[in-house]
């Protein structure tokens, strides 16, 4: 069963949804850097980006290889390698940045939300210092 990783910067935050194989479909062909809707994830109204994943065996996704298969590439750093010394290279094992039904967990991004969440966020956000204002001095005082 698919896993996918939607975090949102805004908040900070991140959810794991499980997915059916059934609605991993649609998701086929996506490739790292595209934009889906979020109705396909379980989240009407919002937008999310596609950043990266994995495959049933933990090969990561990198986005400068093409295609959805696997292969070994020569690495200087990034997803799927950290050298330990400055100009270290390595060949290492990793898949492309299409999305196919080999791929277990996927990773999103929030870059686009309901027009209501918006609103709702700034209220907040104007209300709940002014509320800590007022709390903090009557506890004092006490």
């Amino acid at each position: 069963m698919p896993i996918i990783i939607v975090s949102d910067p805004a908040t900070g935050k991140s959810q794991k949804l499980e997915i059916e194989d059934t609605r991993l479909g649609p998701l086929v062909g996506t490739r790292i850097g595209q934009t889906i809707d979020g109705a396909l994830a379980g989240m009407q109204g919002y937008k999310l980006k596609l950043t990266g994943g994995t495959d049933k065996d933990g090969i990561p996704m990198r986005p400068d290889v093409h295609g959805s298969a696997k292969a070994r590439v020569v690495l200087s750093g990034g997803v799927g390698y950290a050298p330990k010394n400055k100009g270290e290279q390595k060949r290492k094992l990793v898949r492309g940045n299409t999305v196919s039904q080999e791929t277990k967990f996927l990773n999103f991004t929030v870059v686009g939300e309901p027009k209501s969440r918006k609103k709702k966020g700034a209220e907040a956000k104007g209300e709940a210092p002014s509320e800590a204002k007022e709390e903090a001095p009557s506890e004092e005082k006490q």
